[in-house]
């Protein structure tokens, strides 16, 4: 192309680009089309032969205009920071909800712990008094085990000296009763009472 017609093919083109997209470099030649939206989507056709009194340059939008719906990028906008602030609401009550959960737990294991804890030192107070309980039962009846075998001992020591009592009681009736019959003898006289239990 000459200057001139490079100079008329962006005068005749109405497409808009936005200033942080760079000029388009010239593409084949292609006819005009209508719908800018149909451009996005459309699919190379084969160039018509060259004619350099019509030139014109295709410009391909890869992004949309925010010319052409600024109210409808306003309203998406406010949804999508609203929808942003929603869910770090609901991130906010997740983590607090998740932060109290953690702190029932901790503080219920914190007081298992505690209840464990007394429960096992009540248990081993308890096994103690009830050693000592036993080692004084145990004393104890140390004790009346040795007092009663004392008093089996002393029963039996008294029992041992009546019966020696008597064996000597019987031993002087023997006596007794052998010097008296020797006196009847000698006197030739008889005992008064025969029998004692007539």
């Amino acid at each position: 192309m000459t200057e001139e017609q490079s100079k008329i093919v962006p005068e005749s083109t109405t497409t808009t680009t936005t200033p942080s997209h760079p000029p388009p470099e010239p593409a084949a030649h292609h006819p005009p089309k209508e719908d800018m939206a149909e451009e996005k989507s459309i699919i190379p056709e084969p160039s018509p032969p060259a004619d350099d009194s019509k030139a014109l340059v295709v410009v391909e939008k890869t992004s949309e205009v925010a010319v052409e719906k600024p109210i409808e990028v306003s309203v998406n906008r406010d949804a999508v920071l609203a929808r942003v602030a929603t869910e770090k609401r609901l991130s906010l009550i997740k983590a607090w909800e998740e932060s109290e959960k953690s702190k029932a737990e901790n503080k219920a294991h914190k007081n298992i712990s505690a209840i464990s804890a007394w429960e096992n030192s009540k248990k081993a107070a308890t096994e103690a008094e009830l050693r000592k309980i036993e080692e004084q039962l145990e004393k104890k009846k140390a004790e009346y085990g040795e007092k009663l075998k004392n008093k089996i001992a002393t029963i039996h020591r008294e029992a041992e000296e009546k019966r020696a009592f008597i064996e000597a009681k019987k031993g002087e009736d023997f006596l007794k009763a052998e010097e008296t019959s020797a006196r009847y003898r000698a006197t030739g006289t008889a005992p008064k009472k025969l029998f004692g239990c007539f």
